[in-house]
């Protein structure tokens, strides 16, 4: 089950940051622009964020090892086709149903675990996960930056083909096994039906709201243009309409997609909040670090990379420390202090940013790594933790709905607040003074994240502390 859902989850994650690499030689090839090819991006994430509570609460349905496994063959399938396509709309649009399948792993794969391991046992088995996915990003950064500077974009795709038939063997034994054997009844279906309405109001809204993140409208692309005003306003209010409905419609339902009483259970809210505050934060790094590296200190693109990738190694070995201790000694300040030690990162570049040089920034990095690696699997196996059996659906879905809220959240704030600190018209500046533009922005966003993160250190600190025993006891 362990080594299943980890390869799921290393496919989900080549499939999302190292895939977007391509997007430079994509534009090439297709003769368009950069911001055309980051399409595949948004539409990805798009259909990732607003249907993997719906995957979620079908596996409850059906079993989550089968959706589990129609999602792998579905992202399969999707990015082996890419390479057949000749034209870029081709692309966007089968880049769209790979983010379906990743949403059919991605909610599926938490409740998978948390079926399989005992609450004194989940740290660690979060903390296999999440190396899993740290090693899909390192090995796809290293091998499709190979295969597009010396092969081409083609073979990046057909890489999904050999791995995710492994994938798909795994799960597909995994099902057989299942099948031949009685102890594993919690991944069996549940006699509960499906909310369809609601579950439409909430994907439209999602899909929405993502989309108004995201610069799809004329002009330039800022948050503060009359052009990005006319956009993103009206989107946002869009959503927002959409997700109330959705709220209100699941009062009356009978069947919800999330039965709203959940909240009142404080561990599984607290815990959503601080995963939304944490996720908000990493797309901080990978919004905000990149700006600071090309434009604060007229760096190439490849030096991102130099910065991010020391740091981003120590998610190979530290989320299984971390899950250990948690399982071993269940320390009701870990949480709280991970997300302050991220926030501290942060204000150390923010302070320093314009009195240090380049080659000091790889190390700051370190500061804000320990934390999110740290965090990250706690934190799973927290929510994880919160409900009980029956509904397992509810809580892999809304994790993974509340990561993506952040991820949106995040890289909206964070370009949003730099924007705000940028003079009006930059060509008639020197590159001196328009670097120091971008040195200065950026501390003020790094400022804003370290805020929020903070915030949600403190909501972290009141979680319940009986909680995990009051699971563990029912489960038993």
């Amino acid at each position: 089950m362990l080594i299943t859902v980890t390869f799921g989850y290393m496919l989900v994650q080549l499939s999302s940051l190292p895939v977007a690499i391509a997007i430079p030689t994509l534009a090439t090839q297709f003769n368009v622009s950069v911001e055309e090819v980051a399409l595949m991006v948004v539409v990805y994430l798009a259909t990732l964020g607003s249907f993997v509570l719906l995957a979620a609460r079908i596996g409850d349905y059906i079993g989550h090892n089968k959706v589990f496994l129609f999602g792998l063959i579905t992202l399969t399938v999707a990015s082996g086709v890419i390479c057949t396509a000749n034209d870029l709309w081709q692309i966007i649009g089968y880049r769209a149903v790979a983010g379906l399948g990743s949403a059919m792993i991605m909610g599926n794969a938490n409740a998978m675990i948390a079926a399989t391991f005992p609450p004194d046992q989940r740290g660690r088995a979060f903390g296999v996960l999440i190396i899993g996915a740290r090693f899909g990003t390192f090995f796809g950064l290293a091998l499709f930056g190979v295969m597009l500077q010396f092969i081409g974009w083609r073979p990046v795709f057909a890489t999904f083909i050999p791995l995710g038939i492994i994938a798909i063997w795994l799960a597909f034994n995994l099902i057989r096994f299942d099948a031949l054997t009685s102890h594993n009844h919690e991944l069996k279906k549940t006699s509960i039906g499906i909310d369809w309405i609601g579950a439409i109001l909430l994907a439209s809204g999602a899909i929405v709201l993502i989309l108004g993140g995201n610069h799809l409208h004329q002009g330039d692309s800022s948050f503060t243009s009359s052009d990005g005003l006319r956009y993103h306003v009206p989107m946002h209010i869009v959503g927002l309409i959409l997700i109330v409905t959705f709220v209100f419609f699941e009062r009356m339902a009978k069947n919800p997609v999330i039965n709203l009483s959940h909240f009142k259970n404080r561990a599984f809210s607290s815990s959503l909040f601080t995963n939304t505050t944490y996720h908000f934060s990493m797309l901080g790094v990978f919004t905000l670090i990149p700006i600071l590296v090309e434009q604060g200190f007229g760096k190439s693109p490849l030096w991102v990379t130099v910065v991010l990738v020391p740091s981003q190694a120590l998610g190979l070995f530290v989320p299984l420390i971390a899950g250990s201790i948690y399982d071993k000694y269940k320390p009701e300040w870990l949480r709280p202090i991970t997300l302050v030690s991220i926030a501290i990162g942060f204000l150390t570049i923010g302070l320093v940013v314009n009195h240090v040089p380049f080659w000091a920034l790889p190390l700051l990095m370190f500061i804000i790594s320990i934390g999110t690696n740290m965090f990250n699997p706690i934190n799973n196996a927290t929510v994880m933790n919160s409900l009980t059996v029956e509904h397992r659906g509810t809580a892999s879905g809304m994790l993974e709905t509340t990561r993506e809220l952040g991820h949106a959240l995040g890289a909206t704030a964070a370009a949003g607040t730099l924007a705000l600190m940028m003079p009006s018209k930059l060509g008639f500046l020197t590159r001196e003074i328009i670097q120091s533009s971008y040195m200065d922005g950026f501390q003020i966003a790094a400022f804003m994240v370290a805020g929020v993160l903070i915030f949600g250190s403190i909501v972290a600190s009141f979680h319940p502390k009986s909680g995990l025993e009051k699971i563990a006891a029912v489960e038993d």
